[in-house]
């Protein structure tokens, strides 16, 4: 039984980690106006280093819009906003497959707190924009790698497709997100409930040809961060829904996790974060993926009404975030360190942003600890 980090103990150490994330983007941006860096390097942010591909932009702004929420503060708002103006162009971008991460991060929010329907047909646009991805022999929405490419973290991005469909009533857009949605869960979900990065298809007959990666170890392996994706994706697209198939395969991916994810006093990264890959036969540690998972695993818990699920969902959750806030991960404690939250990974087999600070994980522990400090009994 994983024991649940007491409050008294672990709020005061999420207070003391949100306020040191707001004085990190505080600095960046006051040191690199206008800049949108991916991971730091050394500890320090990489400006203008090799991205693979440009899916960032929306996590740094992301962040903003949760400090202002959070505090009141009107200067994050004003800050919010001029970082994501400089975005909303690309809601017509048909080169990536992660507008999601994009729009959900900034107009979405930012729409949550105003409900202007200025701001909401941003969001809608580019849902809309993410539909034409949608290979019809096949199912699925194609990545930013090649046609017959077909990625587990689209799951996180499939969502903004629902939303677009769903608010403006395109039934033919509302099937392209559903069918996506099923064909990851038929070929890049496992029947252990662990997940592949990539799903090759052959263009000509839409028939599912093999599992693959590009960040994990193998194609038959398990790479962390996918599997977070996947259990936070599929939990969004049940809250977006309400099909029941979505929340049984965000909990069997939570599950999975959890299964293959140390929790006690001798984990080899502290409990409840993971490596990069846990088949492979060296190990890197990703925070990265451990933020993804406990904000994902967090929303589980809030909409399960299985209260032995909830309860468990929810205890993994804060005892990573107690794992991350402690001085191995939080930035606070090593002089000169730019980033938020250490030891994340972004792609192991380009060595990029290795052992760092990356965007995403800063976001999601920020989305992580805000949702932590929101709750009022735990």
């Amino acid at each position: 039984m994983i024991q649940r980090p007491e409050r008294a103990v672990l709020r005061p150490k999420l207070e003391i980690a949100f306020e040191f994330a707001q004085q990190q983007v505080r600095e960046l941006i006051t040191n690199h106006p206008q800049v949108y860096p991916m991971y730091t390097e050394g500890g320090q942010w990489k400006i203008g280093g090799e991205t693979w591909t440009n899916w960032c932009e929306g996590f740094l702004p992301g962040m903003m819009w949760i400090f202002h929420r959070r505090t009141g503060d009107p200067d994050w708002l004003a800050a919010a906003e001029h970082y994501s103006r400089h975005l909303e162009e690309r809601k017509h971008d048909r080169t990536v497959h992660d507008l999601g991460f994009l729009f959900w991060s900034t107009y979405k929010r930012w729409f949550d707190l105003t409900g202007d329907p200025a701001i909401n047909e941003v969001v809608i646009t580019a849902g809309k924009t993410m539909g034409y991805r949608f290979k019809e022999k096949g199912q699925y929405l194609r990545s930013f790698v090649a046609d017959e490419s077909l990625f587990i973290d689209i799951m996180m991005n499939v969502g903004i497709v629902f939303y677009a469909a769903l608010q403006s009533g395109d039934a033919d857009l509302l099937r392209k997100a559903h069918q996506h949605t099923l064909t990851t869960r038929r070929y890049l979900v496992r029947g252990d409930g662990s997940t592949s990065h990539e799903g090759i298809f052959d263009l000509e007959t839409g028939e599912f040809l093999r599992q693959t990666t590009h960040q994990g170890w193998r194609g038959d392996s398990s790479w962390a961060r996918g599997q977070s994706w996947a259990l936070y994706g599929f939990g969004t697209c049940y809250y977006l829904t309400g099909d029941r198939r979505y929340l049984a395969t965000a909990r069997q991916c939570a599950d999975f996790y959890i299964e293959q994810t140390r929790f006690d006093a001798a984990a080899p990264f502290g409990p409840g974060v993971p490596p990069n890959d846990w088949f492979a036969p060296t190990s890197q540690v990703e925070s990265s993926a451990a933020a993804i998972a406990a904000s994902g695993l967090m929303n589980l818990a809030a909409i399960l009404q299985d209260p032995l699920y909830a309860n468990l969902y929810l205890s993994v959750a804060l005892t990573i975030l107690d794992t991350l806030c402690s001085p191995e991960y939080l930035g606070k404690f090593t002089p000169g360190w730019e980033g938020i939250l250490k030891h994340g990974c972004y792609h192991i087999n380009k060595g990029l942003g290795m052992d760092e600070s990356v965007m995403w994980g800063e976001y999601f522990f920020v989305e992580a600890l805000h949702k932590a400090l929101s709750l009022e009994n735990w």
